[in-house]
């Protein structure tokens, strides 16, 4: 998700529109605090990397991914991960909140972006379970006060629960372009399930630094784990001590007027509440969402997986014939309900998930049997479909956009999970297993981590190749090409030789260019950039046209 683009919009709503009525109910809501543990938790810093308050603790391991455990009533569960996660969450609000205060400078301006933020979530406290309203509150009360101007901590808290819905909703676009995949019974190597996701949630390289693997133990229901970041109680990627799990991949939406049931949070409750594909029907079927996404369930009970494809109007359940042992998923609907939906025609003609579903069904082919090794393989897989165009790196069209906040891979009958470490998901994938986490007791002090280091997954051998070292000095060249192109001025030859070098099968280092040469009116130069771009894999149909509409533009100037 372009964080910028989200914010920019954003800003400009709230410009546009006079908003004041309709809100105060909001503004003074409270969540519902009587009856539960609200004893202000004491935390022991161990050291930088290890924190302890009674039986719940944080600690980061070797790989460099934080493990959260907590437990108790939902108050209790939010105060002492707000304590624990402390100067995490202060940091993850700064690198999320600083985008805001960077792209609306202007005080006056964000005292009116405040007012698009609190109409437009207006009914939002209605379509939260209290449960989950009384963890945010105890979240928030470790929130910094830097960034009141947005919200106070508490619907601040709330407001960020619908970021990932917010952002591709206000832009009408899908800048997410997350895949999912399951196998079972022959298609799997020991025909149980397994599943495999990468999350290409994206809001800048300092977000996705501190990645937390949090598991929880509440005091109802089922106990869960889920890949997540400071504050987020919300699930995008997790499983349950049932064996179900939950991944979320975001389809096309028309812009709402108004926030409902944020993904994450009908997902939370999924995982908390649900041990069959058919309980986690039943729950999604009673909130109401503002955006379309497919839920992808596995599920240890039921031998397979589903899709649950919610949408502010309409509703689908996808699953596969009997005879088919597998599932995939990227960002357009499949069920019959939904499938023909004119928006989602678009999303599968305009969009880069078509090419990306071809990509899986292409290594499900390559691949008789799934294993975990094999799941991390596809996940980490950068290659073009078989006789394409090459895609370059960073190509939104690949199942690995080397963007990934996270890839996580589960076997649920085993009650296993695998977390990608930094970078992207090519780091180590970690192992974990949820008998041992919550049912046997910790020592918190001595304990290094969860995990069950001897089965995790070695980095991908890819990080330490010349390759990866040039895709990562394009992305900072890249940042400098945006300045050029803001600015209009100062880009020479020699930057452009050796920002096209870098990365020189990715068709947006001859696009930007192209840009900046047409839009400082030298036609000649924009000509060849375009040209060149033409001949790589564009990422969208749009974006395609685009450049074509360019070029008939520039031959009529240089007649």
């Amino acid at each position: 998700m372009d964080i910028r683009g989200f914010f920019r919009c954003l800003a400009l709503s709230a410009l546009v529109l006079q908003i004041s009525c309709g809100t105060s109910k909001s503004l003074h809501h409270k969540p519902q605090l009587e009856g539960f543990d609200s004893i202000r938790p004491v935390v022991e810093k161990v050291s930088s990397e290890k924190f302890i308050s009674g039986n719940n603790f944080l600690l980061k391991n070797k790989q460099q991914l934080w493990e959260l455990y907590v437990t108790g009533d939902p108050l209790h569960r939010g105060l002492v991960t707000g304590a624990l996660e402390d100067s995490l969450l202060r940091k993850q609000e700064k690198v999320f909140f600083s985008k805001i205060e960077e792209i609306v400078p202007s005080k006056g301006k964000q005292k009116l972006l405040r007012k698009l933020l609190t109409w437009y979530n207006r009914k939002l406290y209605l379509n939260v379970p209290e449960e989950y309203k009384t963890e945010i509150y105890g979240v928030s009360r470790y929130s910094s006060h830097e960034y009141d101007f947005i919200g106070p901590p508490y619907l601040r808290s709330l407001y960020l629960h619908g970021a990932h819905d917010i952002g591709h909703a206000m832009q009408d676009l899908m800048l997410v372009g997350c895949s999912s995949f399951a196998a079972w019974g022959d298609k799997s190597a020991d025909g149980k399930l397994i599943l495999g996701r990468n999350f290409d949630f994206y809001a800048g390289d300092d977000f996705a630094k501190d990645k937390i693997v949090s598991f929880v133990k509440p005091d109802s229901g089922h106990a869960f784990m889920t890949v997540t970041w400071a504050g987020m109680i919300g699930a995008v990627s997790g499983m349950n001590d049932q064996g179900l799990t939950v991944t979320i991949n975001a389809g096309k939406s028309k812009i709402p007027l108004i926030a409902k049931t944020p993904i994450s949070i009908l997902t939370r409750e999924i995982l908390q509440y649900a041990s069959t594909i058919d309980e986690a029907v039943s729950i999604a079927k009673k909130h109401e969402v503002f955006v379309s996404e497919a839920i992808m369930v596995g599920s240890a009970k039921d031998g397979k997986a589903a899709l649950i494809e919610v949408a502010p109007k309409g509703f689908g359940v996808y699953e596969v014939p009997n005879s088919a042992d597998q599932l995939l998923c990227s960002n357009h609907f499949q069920s019959e309900n939904l499938k023909n939906d004119k928006r989602n025609l678009e999303q599968i003609e305009n969009s880069h998930s078509k090419y990306r579903y071809e990509k899986l069904v292409e290594d499900f082919d390559l691949n008789p049997k799934i294993t975990p090794e094999i799941a991390a393989s596809i996940l980490r897989d950068t290659e073009a479909l078989k006789g394409g165009l090459p895609l370059g790196y960073g190509n939104e069209k690949a199942l690995n956009q080397l963007l990934a906040h996270h890839g996580v891979i589960f076997q649920p009958n085993d009650l296993k999970v695998w977390v990608s470490a930094n970078p992207y998901q090519l780091g180590e994938m970690v192992c974990y297993d949820l008998n041992t986490i919550f049912n046997k007791p910790h020592d918190a002090k001595k304990l290094e981590t969860l995990a069950q280091t001897r089965f995790d997954i070695p980095q991908d051998p890819f990080v330490k190749s010349e390759a990866f070292k040039n895709y990562e000095l394009y992305r900072i060249e890249d940042r400098k090409m945006d300045v050029f192109l803001e600015k209009k001025s100062g880009l020479s030859d020699a930057f452009v030789k050796n920002y096209q070098s870098l990365d020189s099968d990715l068709w947006i280092v001859y696009f930007k260019p192209g840009q900046y040469y047409y839009d400082t009116k030298e036609y000649a130069k924009a000509k060849v950039e375009f040209e060149k771009a033409l001949t790589r894999e564009i990422t969208t149909l749009p974006a395609k046209q685009h450049i074509e509409k360019y070029l008939k533009k520039i031959d009529r100037k240089l007649r």
